[in-house]
């Protein structure tokens, strides 16, 4: 009897102190709250709180990806559309996000909402558009500078989609439409007016040299003959045209 009453003591002893062992993940970091202040924290392994007085609660240290839900904005040129965002951050503080903020995920995916209607409210639909990046910029400067006394950090925010209403896609689809058409009818243009300052530059070199004529003339008739046709060509001297050249020129 005297061993089992001694027995007794160590068991709860044992028992005690495997109630307080914790294991901690690479990726994780414990903040303990001792009687209900703040007492550090605690890295990954195996770790040993005091039972019944120390509480620890569990911050994931990885990056986290957050769906911003589908937000209506009304851009600087009062076009409506429904913007979605992702937004990845992560915490470098475990004691700050715990102890500065009630819920540190609900209120960083809360504030990327007002912000994304906010910067996007000061844009204009083509900006929306053509410059994301600097926009996505914007974004993540603006919300990291408001979850750093949170312990958080917003690495990045990206606008994933913009939907455009169905008014506003055929007017760019035409918009764009005409905007090929433009370029085609500048490009033949451009080609035409080469075209014609080469065939200038031909003539005035033809009209310095009476041999280029001929020789012109030579390889047109060769050209016409290599031809798989009935055209029969009868050669004549130009020489025989020299006056009506001349008549054409006085």
């Amino acid at each position: 009897m005297p061993a089992v009453g001694a027995i007794i003591p160590i068991l709860v002893v044992l028992g005690w102190f495997l109630l307080g062992l914790r294991v901690i993940n690479e990726y994780e970091q414990g903040v303990i709250l001792r009687l209900g202040r703040f007492g550090g924290l605690k890295t990954a392994g195996l770790k040993w709180i005091i039972p019944f007085v120390d509480r620890m609660i569990v911050i994931d240290m990885r990056t986290t990806a957050e769906q911003v839900p589908p937000q209506d904005v009304i851009t600087r040129d009062n076009v409506s559309v429904k913007v979605s965002a992702v937004i990845y951050f992560r915490v470098l503080q475990a004691d700050r996000a715990f102890l500065q903020v009630t819920d540190f995920l609900f209120a960083t995916s809360q504030f990327a909402q007002t912000t994304l209607r906010s910067v996007l409210g000061q844009v204009d639909m083509d900006d929306l558009l053509s410059q994301r990046d600097k926009i996505n910029m914007r974004l993540q400067e603006i919300i990291d500078k408001h979850t750093e006394p949170w312990g958080v950090k917003v690495s990045a925010v990206e606008v994933k989609q913009v939907d455009l209403p169905d008014e506003m896609r055929r007017a760019m689809a035409k918009q764009a439409e005409a905007e090929r058409e433009r370029r085609s009818k500048v490009i033949a243009a451009e080609g035409e007016f080469q075209a014609s300052e080469k065939l200038g530059q031909a003539a005035d070199i033809i009209a310095r040299s009476p041999g280029a004529l001929q020789l012109r003339y030579l390889q047109t008739l060769v050209e016409i003959s290599a031809e798989k046709n009935s055209t029969i060509l009868f050669p004549l001297p130009i020489e025989l045209l020299k006056p009506f050249l001349d008549g054409a020129k006085k």
